[in-house]
Parts: structure tokens; C-alpha cells; sequence
């Protein structure tokens, strides 16, 4: 890729980023429409009360080093090498105190059988330690492709195995052995697919350079998983574990849209942003054109989603899971304005400023815990909806710092979004209302997925036809170049 624009990288990586992360969607949509028709509420509860636990262990023996190596000048084979090694011991060390506090995290939810089931999953980010410095090398050359394939492969594998081990009867265990299994795979996958590999020299002394800015990363990404998954604890410790389920289930569902959106971004964002951070005003222009991609793509998605929300869940997965559909419809809202958050700290992590990353997310923690401390009494539903409107309100904190980076105004980004945004929900709220009387389930399904689809291109290609067509024109040529190197 080291002959490509800017641009052409850009291009290329959102569009095998959203090639990935949508089959990605989808092949998990699949495969978690069947678990969940043969699983039970309580079994997901099981699982998503440990999901914290594996999150942060696993940021920690990352350490923030992935997007230390990204923005670093010029990353060598020893700054490869000592992330390898730290991320190695790092992750053995923190499997070994888990294993030994697996006990007390069962005690504190009030389940025994967590113990052994927390002692094998945690060994996920043990195998994830071991692919730390392959991925942050396929990360750092925007080696998107290669990912995907992983990510792809790994997830039919062990989506397959999970599936056939709950079609056994293995209960919650078939999920934990997903997870683990989706990890090892795709880590192997990585080393297959980068080039770099380690060597015996044991030198940290590299990591004392990047440590200043990847500490404040890695505490940012622990208060970010915090932040993400304090529902799911606070519900496991306060209320049964069938209604941990369904919020488990919604969120899930949510995820499995935004993150097509997120990952996507995520991709080459920050690798893109930061080639472009010595030129403030191709920087500005950068960001502006993927905020607008951004939102054109995950207001629509995520709106659309909430109001066929009922109908899908009861067609694919029963209506045994009907409890999950309000929470599910209140977090498409926060989705939907999610992947703005994502650029934003992409933008400012681009810019060196780790510091500010720490600090808003730190305090948007704080923030969403007492809030929903203060909230709890009055029930789950409360509770999701304080979580929605705390995290967008915190976009005004993320754009007030962006601005002082790149002086984006409030205005210019009021300006990118709002066409997209009143579009997207006055479509949505149309579409509902209009086919609400409608009886079949699945007519009612296909007939607000076209209409709204229909409704808001059309829409949007009037209002931002120039931008529609680059798009276009950027994934045309994209297939166009990647059929010339095939012939």
C-alpha cells in the first residue's frame, strides 16, 4: 500500500473494513439467531457477567502499545519485539491472579458454577497476548484485507463449534468455547498473515518511549470497557440473572449493527488521521469527509433498526426474548450516535493528546456510575435510558476538544450531520406509523426495511448528491483496480 494516496489508502480500508465487519454481522446474526432459540436467558447472563473481566485483562496486556506503534514515526523490529514480549508475560501473569480470584467474582455475583466457567474463558486473552504485536503491525500498514480474512475465518470456525456444542447440550459452555476458539483462530490467522516475527532479545527498553502516551490509552480503554459494560455488572449484582440475559441479548443485537459501522472507521481512522495531523486544514477536511460517511451510513442503520426491532427479535429468536426489545430499541438510539464518539477520540488520539482521552472517558465514567447508581431503584428500563442520554450529551465534552485541535466548529459539525440525522428519523418514524397496522410479522419486517431504505437514499441523494456519488465512485474504483491485479 506504500504506493497509494491518502485517499486511495482511506478508501480502500473503509471499503474492506465495511466488507469485513458486514459479513462479520452477518455470519454472527446467523449463528446467534440459533444459539439463541436453543440457549436460555439465564445462560447468556452467565456469560455476559464475565465479559468485563476479559475486556480489561485484555487492554492490559495490550497496554495501548497497538496505537502507540500506529502513530510512531517509524516503528522498528525492536519496538515489534518488546510489545510482543510484554504483551506475552503480561497476559500469562494476569490469567494466573484471575484464575486464582475466580472464586470471588463467584461469590460476588452469587454463582458457584462462575468459577469454572470464568478459568476458561479468561484464557481468551492469554491466546489474544500472543497476537498483540502481529495485529498492531496489520494495523499500522492498513493491512484491512488480511484482518477481515481472519476475523471471517475465525468466525466460522468457531461459530460452527459453538453451535454444535449447544446443539449437544453443552448450556453456557458452548459460548465460552466460541470465544475462546474465535480468539485462537484469529490470532493464529494474524501471524499467517504478517510478515514480522519476533525474536529471543528481551529489550523493553523501547516501551519507555511510547509508554507516556500508550499508559493514558490503556487507562482509557479500561474506563472505556468499564463504561460499556457497567450495566451488565450492576444488573448481575442487583437484579436475576434471566434479566442480565436480556440486556446481554440487546446489546448484543445493537453491537452486531453499530459495529459494522465502528469497526469499519476504526480501521483507518487514526493510522489516516495521523498521516494527516501536520496539516491542519487536509486533516479538518479528512475527518469532515468520514464524520459525514460515518453518519450517513449509522443513523439510517441504527434507526431502522429500532423500529423493526419487535418483529426481528420474535422471528429469529422467539418470543421468549420479547423482554429485550424496549432496551434494545433505547440503545440503537446511543448506536446511532456511537461511531461519532469513535472519530472523535480517533481524532484526538491522532493528534498525541492521550491525555485528553484519558480524562473525558475517565470522566464520563464517573459520571455514568453515579448516575445510574442514583437511577437503579426505579428499574432496568431507566437505567438503559439515563445510559443513552449521558453518552450523547458527552458528545458536546468530545467536540469541544476536537475543536481545539482542528477548529472544527460546533456549527460545521451541526451542519455535517443534522441533513443526515432529521432525514434518518423523520424517515424511520414515517415508515413506522405507516405500516404499524400491518398483521404479518414478516411482511410488516421487509416492508419497513425497503420503505425506509428506499425513502432515505432517495432523500439523501437530492440533498448530498456530490458526496453520495464519491462514495460510489471510491467503492466502483476500488473493485474496479482490485479486478485489473486479478486479470
Amino acid at each position: 500500500m506504500g504506493g497509494k494516496t491518502l485517499k486511495e489508502k482511506t478508501a480502500t480500508g473503509l471499503f474492506w473494513g465495511g466488507v469485513s465487519n458486514t459479513l462479520q454481522q452477518v455470519l454472527s446474526l446467523l449463528l446467534g439467531v440459533f444459539l439463541a432459540r436453543i440457549l436460555e436467558r439465564e445462560e447468556y447472563g452467565m456469560v455476559g457477567m464475565l465479559t468485563i473481566f476479559s475486556l480489561i485483562a485484555n487492554s492490559l496486556q495490550e497496554s495501548g502499545f497497538t496505537s502507540a506503534l500506529a502513530i510512531k514515526k517509524e516503528a522498528k523490529h525492536k519496538d515489534f519485539n518488546a510489545v510482543f514480549w510484554f504483551s506475552l508475560l503480561m497476559g500469562v501473569t494476569l490469567y494466573l491472579l484471575l484464575f486464582l480470584l475466580a472464586p470471588f467474582i463467584s461469590q460476588f455475583y452469587g454463582i458457584p458454577e462462575l468459577t469454572p466457567l470464568a478459568r476458561f474463558i479468561f484464557l481468551g486473552f492469554v491466546f489474544s497476548s500472543i497476537g498483540t504485536a502481529q495485529s498492531a503491525y496489520l494495523f499500522r500498514h492498513l493491512m484491512v484485507k488480511e484482518k477481515a480474512i481472519a476475523q471471517i475465518i475465525g468466525l466460522v470456525i468457531s461459530g460452527t463449534l459453538g453451535l454444535s456444542l449447544a446443539v449437544l447440550g453443552f448450556s453456557y459452555w458452548s459460548l465460552a468455547i466460541q470465544a475462546v476458539t474465535y480468539v485462537g483462530v484469529v490470532t493464529l490467522l494474524f501471524w499467517w498473515f504478517s510478515p514480522w516475527r519476533p525474536s529471543l532479545n528481551l529489550n523493553f527498553q523501547p516501551l519507555r518511549k511510547m509508554f507516556s502516551f500508550s499508559s493514558k490509552v490503556l487507562l482509557t480503554n479500561i474506563f472505556n470497557h468499564i463504561n460499556n459494560n457497567i450495566l451488565t455488572v450492576l444488573l448481575g449484582r442487583l437484579f436475576a440473572v434471566d434479566k442480565v440475559g436480556d440486556y446481554t441479548q440487546a446489546s448484543k443485537w445493537n453491537n452486531m449493527s453499530s459495529f459494522v459501522i465502528i469497526n469499519m472507521v476504526n480501521g483507518v481512522a487514526q493510522p489516516v488521521l495521523a498521516e494527516a495531523s501536520e496539516e491542519k486544514e487536509r486533516q479538518k477536511r479528512v475527518f469532515r469527509k468520514m464524520l459525514q460517511f460515518t453518519v450517513f451510513l449509522s443513523f439510517p442503520a441504527m434507526f431502522g433498526l429500532s423500529i423493526v426491532a419487535e418483529e426481528l427479535i420474535v422471528l429469529t429468536i422467539t418470543a421468549k426474548w420479547l423482554p429485550s426489545v424496549p432496551l434494545l430499541q433505547m440503545l440503537c438510539i446511543w448506536g446511532a450516535f456511537a461511531p461519532i464518539a469513535h472519530l472523535y477520540s480517533h481524532l484526538i488520539i491522532s493528534k498525541g493528546k492521550s491525555t485528553i482521552y484519558m480524562w473525558s472517558v475517565l470522566m464520563l465514567g464517573v459520571a455514568q456510575m453515579v448516575l445510574l447508581l442514583f437511577v437503579y431503584s426505579y428499574g432496568i428500563r431507566v437505567m438503559v435510558a439515563s445510559f443513552v442520554l449521558l453518552n450523547i450529551s458527552w458528545l458536546i465534552v468530545w467536540h469541544y476538544f476536537v475543536q481545539k485541535e482542528i477548529s472544527y466548529s460546533f456549527w460545521e459539525a451541526i451542519k455535517d450531520i443534522s441533513s443526515f440525522l432529521l432525514t434518518a428519523g423523520l424517515v424511520m418514524t414515517l415508515v413506522f406509523y405507516v405500516t404499524q397496522p400491518l398483521d404479518s410479522l414478516l411482511f410488516k419486517l421487509i416492508l419497513r426495511i425497503l420503505m425506509g431504505a428506499t425513502i432515505y437514499l432517495s432523500i439523501i441523494y437530492i440533498l448530498k448528491k456530490e458526496l453520495v456519488l464519491e462514495i460510489v465512485n471510491g467503492l466502483l474504483k476500488i473493485g474496479f483496480k482490485k479486478k485489473n491485479t486479478t486479470d
